[in-house]
Order: C-alpha cells, then sequence, then structure tokens
C-alpha cells in the first residue's frame, strides 16, 4: 500500500473543513491566517495543508500576499459584481431547463416548503427558527435549478461562486428580516415554473438575483 488511494479523500477533508469552518466564520473575509492556524482549525496534517493552498488560491478563497502571508478574500464592490453576474449566467440557463423537466412533484414540493414558511409569517413567526429554516429553503431552491443540470464542470464552478456568495450574504447581508420579501419573489418563480414558462421564470429569477447584488452594493 502506497497510500496513493488516500491522498484525495485527505485533500478533500482539507477543502471541506476549511470551507466548514469559512462559513462558520471562523475565519473572516481579509483575516491574515499562517499555515499553523490552518492546522490548528482544521485538525489536519500541515502537508495536507500545503497541499490545499494552491486549490484555494486557483477558486480565489484565498491567496498568498508577500511579506504577510495567507489573506482570506475579502468582499469588495468587484467580488460582489463578479459572483452575482456568474451567478445569473449558470441559473438563467439552469432554472428555464428545471422549468421544462423538473417533475410535478418536485415542483409542488419547492412551493409547498415556500408557502409553509410565507404563512409563518403572516401569522407572526417572525423567530430566528424560521429564519435559519428559510435560508436553508433559499439556498436549497437555487441548489436545485443548478442540479437539474446534471453537469460536472458547472455544478463545481457554481459550488465554488455559492461560497463566495454565502461570504457576501453573511459580511453584506442576510436574510434576517428579509424572509418575506425573498419567499414572495422565490414563489414567483416558482409559480411561473408550475406554469411550465421558462421566460417568465428566468425573468423572475433575473430580478431576485439583481434585486440581492443591489442590497449588497448599497450596503
Amino acid at each position: 500500500m502506497d497510500g496513493t488511494d488516500e491522498q484525495p479523500t485527505l485533500r478533500e477533508k482539507a477543502y471541506e473543513s476549511f470551507t466548514r469552518h469559512l462559513l462558520a466564520r471562523d475565519v473572516r473575509p481579509g483575516q491574515f491566517v499562517s499555515q499553523r492556524r490552518l492546522v490548528e482549525l482544521t485538525g489536519l496534517t500541515l502537508g495536507a495543508i500545503r497541499e490545499l493552498i494552491p486549490r484555494l488560491e486557483a477558486e480565489g478563497l484565498i491567496k498568498t500576499v508577500p511579506q504577510r502571508g495567507l489573506q482570506i478574500a475579502h468582499i469588495d464592490l468587484n467580488l460582489i459584481r463578479e459572483a452575482f453576474q456568474l451567478r445569473v449566467f449558470l441559473e438563467k440557463e439552469a432554472v428555464a431547463l428545471f422549468t421544462r423537466s423538473a417533475s410535478d412533484e418536485t415542483i409542488a414540493g419547492l412551493l409547498k416548503q415556500h408557502r409553509d414558511i410565507a404563512d409563518a409569517i403572516r401569522n407572526g413567526d417572525g423567530s430566528h427558527e424560521l429564519e435559519v429554516h428559510a435560508q436553508a429553503v433559499d439556498w436549497g431552491m437555487h441548489d436545485a435549478f443548478i442540479d437539474a443540470l446534471g453537469n460536472t464542470i458547472i455544478s463545481n464552478a457554481y459550488r465554488v461562486n455559492s461560497i463566495k456568495m454565502r461570504l457576501i450574504s453573511q459580511d453584506r447581508f442576510r436574510i434576517d428580516g428579509h424572509v418575506g420579501p425573498v419567499m414572495g419573489e422565490h414563489l414567483k418563480v416558482l409559480e411561473a415554473i408550475e406554469r411550465r414558462s421558462a421566460e417568465d421564470a428566468v425573468n423572475s429569477l433575473v430580478a431576485h438575483i439583481n434585486h440581492a447584488r443591489d442590497r449588497a452594493l448599497r450596503i
């Protein structure tokens, strides 16, 4: 046994551990970290971290700054514009295909999730638990559109961009206090999908994503 079969698993563990801590805000956008700090954070070996860094640099999640070390990607206007632009490009095609190919049961399930949340809000539920659930439903709908493409290359690109979008969301705006409007925008998309109107679904989705982008840029 030369251990080669274990290396991809170890690299994936390092990547998953880093992104999990990043999204949990154990490290913050713009923060400088050492390789030793990443070892402490992930519980993995220095060798695994050193193999991980080129991937994180290639994906724009970290960069090496001469004389200073490793810097976590920081949120700036350029990142916001580029991340949202890529999101629109990918999701427009995805939602159009989803509208044509998704089963009635899948669409009904998404509609029920959103309508249940909208009903809870109308009944006065402003709890943190509802907001957490709504955020998961929010990302779940968008992920379902991309998954419908069945394209590994697009899914990988979307996954990396999704990490950046979550960082932007945490830094610039959260669903907190916006659950009602967000669910309303989602329902417009889903109701267009239910009618099998790809054009209306695309237009509603683009409007929804652009609203989120504009909120982030204003802040």
